[in-house]
């Protein structure tokens, strides 16, 4: 392929907006804050989960008290019922009244069992939900932290996208009278290679893949006419002749 020197040197320039804008776009997505945002997000996924955890404990300890609680007032208003009708005289029997008395002692110790087990499951849904209001707060807290770090990254984001705009809009001249051939074959390589499609030959180094040209290739490429596009042998990227390549 042959190419005129002066768009060769000019495709050096476009090559050093493309690096730069490759440089832009990679610091947008490793900024620290993108980063540290994608942890908090992630442990605020776990902490939502744990969350709703806590909530079903509170909610199924909730309705537990509440039948504990309806049990010991259905055998407590069974003993009131029970100790009205012995104080008014109702029962006259002998005999049923040592068996009311015997059924009085055993709801008596009904009642303290059941009210032990309610005592149990309110300490047990005091617990849960203390363990609920703590996770809602770590939740706000993350959500708060999540929020600070966007707006830091936002802010970020648009100063690197005024700058990748201010690069990218550079680009169009400097493409500008490029043969089509050349600008192809660059963007090709540039595809295959990592971003570098072209590179200078200076102090008779590749500045693509950084490697040192023998004397037998500097010789070739010494005689090779200025017009005809050279790609290094090792990385196969363009290389551009410039007065520092020590030919």
């Amino acid at each position: 392929m042959k190419a005129d020197p002066s768009a060769q040197q000019q495709l050096l320039a476009v090559q050093e907006l493309d690096a730069r804008a490759d440089q832009l776009r990679h610091q947008r997505t490793t900024l620290p804050e993108n980063i540290r945002l994608g942890e908090l997000e992630t442990g605020r996924g776990d902490l939502d989960d744990r969350l709703r955890d806590a909530r079903i404990v509170v909610d199924d300890l909730t309705v537990e008290q509440k039948k504990a609680d309806a049990d010991v007032e259905q055998v407590k208003a069974r003993r009131t019922r029970d100790r009205d009708r012995m104080d008014q005289g109702l029962i006259s029997s002998h005999k049923d009244l040592e068996r009311m008395q015997h059924e009085l002692e055993s709801l008596e110790r009904r009642i303290n069992s059941l009210e032990d087990a309610e005592l149990e499951i309110m300490e047990q849904l005091e617990e849960a939900q203390r363990t609920a209001d703590s996770l809602t707060a770590q939740v706000q807290q993350t959500d708060d932290q999540i929020a600070e770090l966007a707006a830091i990254r936002d802010a970020r984001w648009a100063e690197i996208d005024g700058t990748l705009g201010e690069v990218e809009a550079a680009r169009h001249p400097a493409v500008e009278g490029l043969p089509e051939d050349l600008l192809a074959l660059y963007e090709r390589i540039r595809a295959q290679k990592g971003g570098v499609g072209a590179a200078p030959l200076r102090a008779r180094q590749c500045g693509g893949c950084h490697m040192t040209i023998d004397a037998a290739e500097l010789s070739t490429i010494r005689a090779t006419p200025a017009d005809v596009v050279v790609r290094c042998e090792e990385c196969q990227r363009i290389l551009v002749r410039t007065p520092e390549s020590g030919l």
